[in-house]
């Protein structure tokens, strides 16, 4: 038991969704309801008193945590999840958007109470939940290391010692003394994560944050997270990147629904996860509600599809058939630095290649309008491997600040056909090893 740095049994959280908040009412409908509201509590309990009690009788021989909510307004956002981790492991957590996983963290980190069971936490936290998490916005990124520092339980001569290594890592050292409501998001969760990784908590949460910083940035953050658990430190890392998952991580956990669904050996939980979304595999993802659609104001995804040649929505493909990648979406700045584009994901999670609209030659790039825009980006035929493969769009400014960073939105399956080559034929049905299949030129010399 002194090995183990964290300790979950049996934890639940029950959240109530959607409830509707009353308007305000005058003086007089005040007084009536104030009036009136015993009468109606009386009328209601003589009702369903008798339905209630049989109700009760049934509930209250279940745990608490699997018991169906009595009403429509309630989501159990865990559910009984058990399990240890030992000091020193780097454990990832992955699973599906409203999994869970967040609402894991938040009760390690002590953010949030459970609704049923415990969690023991042996060791000083440091949690990086979300961009900017403990910081003030008013204050300066100097201000707020020393505030952030106090905040994970740090004396001030310890901030100070480490204070040059924060702001060197975190590369702001000219806007160090600027609040921080003026940086961009990169910037902002560079420093959080510099805090959080520098100021030697024995347990590092880090949620998906790491996607807002760009490529050199994330590469930084996954050195410096093994750098603490050589150091026999603990970190719990949530992220839908499972090539990042998989390098840096010796066990992982796989949230489905608030409840642990598999916990072992990275590659093959990464790929029971991964082949689990593949059986549910849709070529296309609408986001109806403006609100909702991935983005901020200058920039919103609307849809992103797979299509076949002749633009219609396909799922399954001939290994000898183009994909084309289609993202839809609303412009409401001009900005020359911004691309659009995705990650090209295969079944066991390795990001294959990322493409972006303005790669080519500027004198090339599709033109984009203020407006509604539709982008094709075509995948040659003959390229592709059988198999399960994802697309996640990216959407960023500069390379750097990512505006949409989401997991897997579609996927599609490509399945061999015998290309028109004399080499395939009915009889050679095996694949070629790897992940692609490209079709190249050959010559003597």
């Amino acid at each position: 038991m002194n090995d183990i740095a964290i300790k979950v049994e049996g934890l639940s959280k029950l959240y109530r969704i959607g409830t509707r908040t009353d308007s305000y009412k005058t003086l007089r409908e005040t007084i009536m309801s104030t009036f009136l509201t015993p009468f109606r509590i009386w009328h209601r309990l003589k009702k369903n008193n008798s339905h209630l009690s049989a109700l009760s009788s049934q509930l209250n021989s279940l745990p608490h945590a699997l018991r169906s909510p009595l009403s429509a307004d309630t989501i159990w956002a865990l559910k009984d999840v058990s399990f240890e981790i030992k000091q020193g492991e780097v454990v990832g957590i992955i699973g599906r958007n409203g999994a869970g996983k967040t609402t894991l963290l938040k009760i390690l980190s002590r953010i949030t109470e459970p609704t049923e069971g415990y969690a023991e936490i042996r060791g000083r936290v440091g949690s990086l939940l979300e961009v900017g998490t403990g910081f003030h916005a008013e204050l300066t990124g100097r201000e707020n290391i020393y505030l952030n520092g106090a905040i994970l339980g740090m004396k001030k001569t310890e901030i100070k010692r480490k204070f040059d290594e924060i702001v060197a890592f975190a590369e702001v050292e000219k806007f160090i003394d600027t609040p921080v409501k003026h940086y961009s998001s990169g910037m902002y969760v560079r420093l959080a994560f510099a805090v959080a990784a520098h100021l030697e908590p024995e347990i590092l949460l880090v949620d998906e944050v790491l996607a807002v910083g760009d490529a050199a940035f994330q590469k930084k953050c996954l050195g410096k997270m093994e750098d603490v658990a050589k150091e026999g430190r603990t970190v719990l890392f949530v992220s839908h990147q499972m090539t990042a998952v998989k390098s840096l991580c010796s066990r992982v956990i796989l949230i489905h629904n608030g409840s642990l669904l598999e916990d072992g050996e990275p590659e093959t939980v990464i790929s029971h996860y991964l082949a689990e979304g593949s059986n549910g595999l849709t070529p296309e993802r609408i986001w109806t509600i403006p609100e909702t659609r991935p983005g901020n104001s200058q920039i919103r995804l609307m849809a992103i599809r797979v299509l076949n040649a002749s633009g219609e929505i396909q799922k399954v493909y001939g290994s000898s058939q183009p994909i084309v990648i289609e993202m839809e979406f609303e412009l409401n700045h001009e900005h020359r630095a911004l691309f659009v584009g995705f990650d090209l994901i295969s079944q066991s999670g390795v990001i294959l290649f990322r493409s972006c609209h303005n790669q080519s030659p500027e004198a090339e790039w599709p033109e984009l309008k203020l407006g509604i825009n539709k982008l094709q980006c075509t995948i040659p035929a003959n390229m592709l491997n059988a198999g399960a493969y994802f697309v996640a769009p990216r959407i960023g400014l500069h390379f750097i600040d990512w505006i949409v960073f989401n997991e897997a939105e579609v996927g599609f399956e490509v399945q061999l056909d015998h290309c028109k080559s004399p080499f395939w034929s009915a009889s050679h049905s095996m694949a070629f090893p790897g992940v692609i299949t490209p079709f190249l030129l050959w010559r003597t010399v």
